[in-house]
Parts: structure tokens; sequence; C-alpha cells
């Protein structure tokens, strides 16, 4: 060769393209990893699941960390257990004992140590409620509804039930009520039960001779020998952290041969009446009706005549006739209400006290009463003198009268405030020391408020 070898020069198809500069940080198996369709459309998806799957995660562990940083409510384990004969339907607990209502009786146990200390099922009846009071020197008062609807009065002394009376007792067995609720004033003052018959439902409010009874079982110290009842020997496990207390049979308790001071009927409380027409024939004779210078009651003292109420029943139906015959023509009748809720009050300025009384600023002093679908608020003042007999229809001291039918209330722990629901779902709150509302809440609408509470 004439010439010597060179190098040639570098064509064109051999430059670079610009995407290719990073060649040498790309995957050397990058060309085997890409994957035809469909696979490519698969693998987006799959990558796409597992990046929501991702986020999913972070989120939850972020509400995780969230919760760990609120505060977490204490949990509560039960430190004894102890068996009782039959069912245990109901408790109540008073000073250092435990009353609990069994499908055979009563039984009583000392919180220390969850013995039973007493057993009483001369009856042989289930009790379904109990309410206690403590007296103070280690005494309590019962009351216990069973089965049939009977209210049970007892006194609880040196560990032994002592049976007082049962305060709806009949000896005709068709004239029987049944009772639909029980209350036990604070301190055992009073009690009021509401019976329930055939056809009617009333109110009993009871004044409690407790003071009578503490001196009576003192002095006879041997009248309750005949309930007492032998402590059971509890027997259980030493090893064991969490101890379970097994109880004997219990022993039958033998009537008491003690007499001790029956309660005295203080009110017989009896629903409203449908409001009829008026038989006043003037404005002078509705108001001699009127009970001092009361100015608000129970609405029966009025001028509105039969005729006048049939003519307004008569405009009604002709304006909304239509209205009425596509919802269909009912008798609508009004019905006598059978079920109400009371309170004990402690003394206040809302009822009225005559100089001469003397009041107990612990000892309830009044009763507020209210039945289903009635707007009146009734007062009544526990104050009143002792009858030979009840007044069989008995006058409120105080009427408040509402917008709208009142469905349920409630009273503070230190009965200063009164809560009132209405069904309009408006709610007040009374201050019964001042006299006068604190404060009107209102629900949000087509709301029915069944129940309240303080806290």
């Amino acid at each position: 060769r004439k010439h010597l070898l060179e190098i040639p020069p570098p064509s064109e198809k051999d430059w670079l393209k610009d995407d290719e500069e990073d060649f040498f940080l790309q995957d050397p198996d990058q060309m085997r990893d890409a994957l035809p369709q469909p696979f490519r459309m698969i693998n987006k998806l799959v990558m796409l699941v597992f990046e929501n799957a991702m986020e999913i995660i972070e989120r939850r562990e972020m509400l995780r960390e969230v919760q760990k940083l609120k505060v977490q409510p204490t949990k509560c384990f039960p430190t004894a257990e102890f068996q009782v004969t039959g069912r245990a339907n109901c408790l109540a607990v008073s000073g250092k004992y435990i009353f609990v209502g069994l499908s055979v009786g009563l039984a009583a146990f000392k919180v220390s140590d969850y013995k039973e200390v007493c057993a009483w099922d001369a009856a042989k009846m289930e009790i379904c409620a109990i309410r206690v009071s403590d007296l103070g020197n280690d005494h309590h008062v019962l009351l216990a509804v069973d089965e049939m609807g009977l209210v049970w009065l007892f006194c609880f002394h040196k560990e032994s039930f002592l049976v007082i009376k049962i305060l709806n007792e009949v000896e005709d067995i068709s004239k029987r009520s049944a009772c639909t609720e029980v209350v036990l004033s604070p301190g055992g003052d009073y009690a009021g039960v509401l019976l329930q018959g055939n056809i009617k439902a009333w109110l009993e409010i009871y004044r409690l001779p407790k003071d009578s009874w503490l001196k009576e079982v003192e002095k006879s110290p041997g009248s309750a020998a005949g309930l007492a009842c032998r402590e059971r020997r509890a027997q259980h496990s030493s090893q064991a952290e969490v101890f379970f207390l097994l109880q004997e049979s219990p022993v039958s308790a033998n009537k008491a041969d003690a007499k001790l001071t029956l309660p005295v009927l203080l009110l017989k409380v009896k629903p409203p009446k449908p409001i009829t027409g008026s038989s006043f024939k003037s404005p002078l004779d509705a108001l001699k009706k009127v009970d001092e210078d009361s100015m608000l009651g129970l609405g029966y003292n009025h001028l509105i005549k039969e005729s006048q109420w049939e003519q307004q029943e008569a405009i009604f139906r002709s304006t909304f006739r239509e209205y009425l015959e596509a919802e269909g023509e009912r008798e609508i009748k009004e019905e006598i209400p059978r079920h109400a809720t009371f309170h004990f009050l402690l003394p206040s300025r809302i009822l009225p006290v005559g100089p001469e009384v003397k009041v107990q600023p612990d000892v309830p002093a009044g009763i507020s009463v209210h039945w289903d679908g009635s707007h009146n608020l009734c007062l009544y003042s526990l104050n009143c003198p002792l009858k030979e007999k009840v007044d069989p229809d008995p006058k409120p001291d105080v009427v408040w009268p509402c917008a709208a039918p009142i469905a349920c209330s409630a009273v503070s722990s230190c009965s200063r405030y009164l809560a009132l629901a209405c069904e309009d779902a408006t709610i007040t709150i009374w201050d019964k020391h001042l006299g006068y509302p604190l404060c009107v809440i209102a629900v949000l609408e087509e709301r029915l408020i069944r129940s309240i509470h303080f806290l």
C-alpha cells in the first residue's frame, strides 16, 4: 500500500443522540425489561393499586398516632364476684350494704367483703325494683316492688329485714292496683308510689315516720330476732388474685313480730280531667271558685260554654274538610293520662310556705308532677297538716303552664335547678330558689326529647 492506515472520520449514523447522552446512567437490563402490550397496562394498574394501598396505610398510621395522643378511658375490671340464689334483677347501694332484688326475695351484702349478711324470702316473690335510703345509725329504709306490682316497705336494722307494710295491699284482689313507679326522697322522709288500676291511675305520697322507727327498733331489740339471718361464710381461694365468694343457700326469714309505726298517706294525686264546657252563668261565679289570690290553675274555672266548643269544632271541620276526608274520619277521644313523672323538691321560693311552718333545708317541702300529654307542671306542698281523711282531689298549690305538652323533666342533685323538656323540642332550665328561668334551649326541629338528665 502506498499510504498508511488512518482512522476514518465518524459518520452521522454513529453520532450520539440527545436522549442517549446519559446512557451510562441507565439500567443495562432496561432493554430486556420493556414489556409489550397488554402487559405494560397490567403493570401500570398494579403499580397504581400499590401506590393507593401505601396512601391508605400512611393515613391509617397517622390516625393511629392521633388516637394515641388522646386521653384513653380507664378500664375497670371486677375485683370480686359473689353468687346469689336465683336470678338478680336489680340492686341498690346504701351505706356499707348492697341490696339485691332476687327472683326469690331480697339479699343484703357487705360492701367491704361482699359477704351475704341477710336474706328475705318469706313471700317467695320476685323483686323487680328496689329503692333504698340511709336513715343513719346503721338503719335503712327500703321500697321493693315485686312481680305482682305490690310495694313492700322494709326497715333494715342490725343486718335484718323488718317488713313494715305492703302499701297497695287490698283484700279484694279484683280491686288491686299495680305499681308502675316508686320514688324514695333523699333522706327517707317521703315515698311516692304511682299506681295503675284497670281504667285509671293515681299518685300516692306517703310520709315515713323514720324518727319513730329509730326509737322503736332501739327499744325492742328482740323484735328483730325473727328476721335475723345468719351470716354466710364465704369460701374463697387464697391463691387467685381475683377471688370469688360462693354463698351458701339462703335461709328463709320468718315474719317479724315487730310492730312499727305505719306510714301516713299524705296526698293522693289524680290525673287532670278533660276540660269541659263551663256551667258558670257570670264571671263573678267563676271568680268565686278561685282559691285565694291564685290566678293560674288547671283551666277548669273558665267561661267557655259547651256550645262554643261545638261551634268551634264545626268551623274547624268545615274549613279542613278535604284534609279530614283524605285521612279518614276518626273519632278523637280524649283519654285520661295513665303515667306521671314526679320529683321531690327541697324548700324554695316557688312553693308558698306559711310563717307558722318550720321548714328544714334538707327535707323535701313539695313535689312536682306532670302527666303525659299535659301542658301543666303542678306543684304540691308537703307541709300540709295531717287529716283523718285524705282529700280525694287535691288542688295544686302552684301551676306552671307550658306552651307545649311536657315530655320529660329532671331535677339537679342539689334540687335547685329544674329542667323541663316539651314536645316542641324546647328545654327550659328553672332556678327554683330564685323562681325564674335561666335559659331556654331550642333543639333541632322534628326531634323528640325522651329523657333529660343533669351531669
